[in-house]
């Protein structure tokens, strides 16, 4: 085991854990932030998409030990009130139906409008490719990006 101070959403959190264990379960084991879900575990599907330095990463595959003092960014630390522009823009579209893949989504969303304020649908499907929807609401998670880059 070896200790780790992590910035996760602007504060610094101790773990003790093993160097090997990937940041999904440093989040939701260790520190109780489960707003990053677990997927497939092979950084395929996006569900447990978390952002390191503004750029958005699959937290199931990254070692703690890779962290370092890059800073974190979880769907819990994205906004106290749920009043980002991306989830506003998610609730005008309804783009959740079950819901599960959704903070992912909108971590990689909101990644993209970060560094791209104005995505073209080109953009929008790179940087959203590879993140699974069960519930197909790809139309909607579009427009909701598109809605969003206009109050980003």
């Amino acid at each position: 085991m070896s200790n780790y101070t992590i910035n996760i959403n602007g504060k610094d959190k101790q773990v003790d854990v093993d160097p090997s264990t990937p940041m999904l379960w440093v989040l939701r084991d260790h520190l109780q932030m489960v707003g990053t879900k677990f997927g497939c575990g092979i950084a395929q599907c996006g569900a447990c998409t978390i952002h390191i330095d503004d750029v958005a990463v699959r937290s199931c595959q990254l070692p703690v030990s890779a962290v370092g003092d890059q800073e974190i960014t979880t769907i819990e630390g994205l906004s106290e009130e749920g009043d980002h522009p991306v989830q506003q823009a998610w609730l005008e579209h309804d783009v959740p139906q079950c819901g599960y893949c959704q903070a992912g989504q909108i971590m990689s969303a909101t990644a993209l409008l970060k560094n791209n304020p104005n995505p073209s649908d080109t953009d929008i499907d790179q940087a959203m490719n590879g993140n699974i929807c069960r519930c197909g609401t790809y139309t909607r998670i579009k427009a909701a990006i598109k809605t969003a880059a206009k109050t980003v």
